[in-house]
Formats: C-alpha cells, structure tokens, sequence
C-alpha cells in the first residue's frame, strides 16, 4: 500500500524557526531515487476513541492551488458540499524566499491567514510538535481553537471525507468510495500513487541517471495502461466518477503545463494520449474540478518557485505556453456510457 507522506510545521520563535525545520529529512537515497518523507498526523476522523471528533467549524483545511495532493481533497470537499463545514485556507505558490522550505499566506492581507493568523504553514506543525523537523507540506487540517496541525494524511484524507464526514454531505451528494468497490478503488489508488503521481515526482527530484529513468519508464508504462483502459470505459470504473479519477486528474491535468518540462516527463504530453486527453478534459469539464483549478497558480509554482531545494538561486522563466484554449474543446467522452450522470447518488 501508499505510504502516506505529506507534512507540515510551524513556527513560535526564530530559534524553533532555524533548528528544527532547516535541517529537514532527507529525501534522496543513496540510489539517487526520491524517497516522499512519511507523515506525522495520521489520527484518523471518526466517532472512535482516539480519533479526531467529526464537528461542523471545527477545522480548517489548508492547501495551494498548486499542490496536487492538496487539490484533491479541495475537490472532494466540493463536489460533497462540505464547504460550509470545513474551511479553507490558500497558501501561495510561490514558495518564500527563507532559509527553509514553506508555504506562505501572502496572498492574504497582513500576509497571514485571516481565521488562524498565521504567516507559514509550518506553524501549526510546530504548534502541534514543537520538535518537529520535517519539510511543511499541504493539505493539512487544523483545530482553529488550538491552531494545531491534526492530520496531514493525504492519502486517506478524502477517503475521510467519503465516510464519516457523510453526515454533513450536502443533498444529493455523490458517493465517490461505494462500500461495493472499495477494495478495487483502494487497490486503484495505491498503483496511480506509486506509477504516476508520485512518479513525476521521483523523475523530476531524481539525482542519478538510473533512478530517473526508472521513473520514467514506470510512469509511461503506467500511462499506456490507463490510456488503453480509458479506450473502453469513460472514467476509470466504468460510468462513475470515483476518489480514483480525482487522484488521477490532478496529476493529468498539471502534466502539460508542468510536469513535461519541469520534471523532465517528456516522452508524450497527455494530450497526445487520445483518451486520457478526452478523460481529463471530461473531468476538467465537471464542477469541482476545472473550478478548482489554477493553471496560472501551477506554472507559476513549478517554474518559477521552489520545492525540495530552497537554495535554488538560477533565474527562473515562466513559459508562455501551452495553449490553455483546448481545455474548453469538445470531448465526446459521454459516447462510452449510456448514464446521464455522472455521479453514483447515494440513496
């Protein structure tokens, strides 16, 4: 299975600012191969003891319009209507230019995020552990009361939405993780994790030859699959949209404009894939995901900003292209299924 991987921090005071986020875990192996850090709030939601209590308001969700991780649990939030229940906080793409690897809220007023009146993500992490020494990372969810990262658990996040979360789903909401395909999903999501997002991401961040041509070789074959699949069915179980088609979207979807030169995945663009271009774009075209989508927010992150290395120094330029124009063509891809929906609608 996945292992989950994304993480946070946070700051009280310059010195717990400088000796416990600078010296982050290393994330390159001795192979050269990028090796994601595990995360560090996995609690789960729920009505258990020990788990995180399910409560309107409670909690804030905090992403950038750039991150694919965080993007799909923004989608899922939508598409469930928990927008009201949970809410949202923007961090820009842009990393700051600090002695550390961040996320900032400048797109705020003050430069601080208006609920939490915070600068830095990685102040909940450190609110939360005040030995905490990873690479702050998005989506996070926070206690507003205690302004406290509580689960940074990507992976499961929006599995947490589908269930237990339900009660505040909005009228009519879709069910994204049916009880019946949970498995299939699960098994779904664990291949798209390690064959493509992921994998983009070990190609790009790789520091030997070998570990990114791995990389690429299992990123590409897993695309020839997916393309093959998707020849057959509209999304990738069949008439529905599940939590599977979101993870995948929102690597697709950044592919083009990002992944194919940022982090060097060049050998096709997806939209020279006939029916993964179709999938995407069909995706693309339903509420929650061309709406939460920032085309300008992911150039301008993966060319232009930061990631894993906050000493780059070189001059950055922000490719003009491609042409964002194509996304609004016709897809066609309703010929693959004889539902109008596209949504299961939990009875």
């Amino acid at each position: 299975m996945e292992k989950s991987n994304d993480v946070s921090c946070a700051i009280n005071s310059p010195k717990i600012q400088k000796d416990s986020l600078v010296n982050k875990p290393k994330e390159i192996s001795e192979d050269g191969t990028f090796k994601r850090q595990t995360n560090r709030f996995t609690t789960p939601f729920g009505e258990g003891e020990g788990e995180l209590p399910i409560e309107e308001g409670r909690y804030r969700l905090l992403w950038s319009q750039a991150c694919p991780w965080a993007h799909r649990a923004v989608i899922v939030r939508k598409i469930l209507g928990l927008e009201e229940v949970i809410s949202l906080g923007t961090a820009s793409p842009m990393r700051p230019k600090i002695d550390r690897v961040d996320w900032e809220f400048s797109l705020d007023k003050g430069d601080r995020d208006p609920v939490l009146d915070i600068q830095y993500v990685s102040e909940v992490y450190v609110n939360a552990d005040q030995n905490y020494s990873g690479r702050p990372t998005v989506p996070v969810m926070v206690d507003v009361k205690t302004k406290k990262a509580v689960n940074n658990d990507y992976f499961k996040l929006t599995n947490y939405f589908e269930t237990v979360w339900q009660r505040y789903h909005k009228h009519g909401a879709p069910d994204l993780y049916p009880k019946n395909l949970r498995s299939d999903i699960d098994a779904m999501n664990d291949s798209i994790f390690h064959n493509v997002n992921n994998a983009v991401y070990q190609c790009g961040f790789a520091h030997s030859q070998e570990a990114y041509e791995e990389s690429f070789n299992r990123l590409f074959a897993k695309l020839e699959e997916l393309e093959q699949h998707l020849s057959t069915n509209r999304f990738l179980f069949g008439d529905y949209i599940t939590d599977s088609d979101v993870r995948l979207y929102t690597t697709l979807v950044r592919f083009d404009v990002a992944y194919y030169n940022g982090f060097n995945t060049n050998l096709k663009l997806i939209k020279e894939y006939p029916n993964l271009w179709g999938y995407v774009r069909d995706l693309y075209d339903t509420p929650g995901f061309g709406d939460t989508t920032d085309f300008d927010a992911i150039k301008r992150h993966y060319h232009l900003s930061i990631t894993i290395n906050p000493d780059k120094t070189e001059v950055s330029i922000l490719p003009k292209g491609p042409d964002l124009s194509v996304w609004d063509l016709p897809h066609e891809r309703e010929k693959l299924s004889e539902k109008e929906e596209k949504f299961i609608v939990r009875s």
